[in-house]
């Protein structure tokens, strides 16, 4: 194994411990808008994969470039169906109106407070 091998290990294990304490770290209400980010980046790995696929390297790059192509095609399909039925939630949460119990103007512990009720 020569330094540059080392190197490379070395900088894939810490982008993984990073890429773990980043992606633990995040707040639900960020997790789906932050999953419609790494679609996007899913869909660049899938132009590298099919460049990948279609140069002439070899049986075995061509083999490997054949599985990132489907793996990477299955995730952004995937993250595309999942952003459309997240979005399809948020609209129909928007036709009901505001969530829980609306009290009308003038009512409540508030409008009572300076003694106009």
């Amino acid at each position: 194994m020569n330094a540059t091998a080392i190197i490379e290990v070395y900088v894939f294990v810490l982008a993984g411990f990073v890429g773990f304490f980043v992606i633990t770290r995040v707040p639900a209400l960020l997790h789906t808008p932050l999953m419609s980010a790494t679609n996007a980046i899913s869909a660049i790995s899938l132009v590298g994969s099919l460049v990948l696929a279609g140069a002439d390297h070899g049986l075995l790059p061509t083999v490997l470039g054949f599985i990132a192509v489907t793996c990477a095609t299955i995730n952004v399909v995937g993250g595309f169906i999942i952003t459309d039925r997240m979005l399809k939630m948020f609209k129909r949460a928007d036709r009901k109106g505001p969530a829980g119990p609306t009290t009308g103007a003038g009512t409540g512990p508030a409008a009572t407070i300076g003694g106009t009720k």
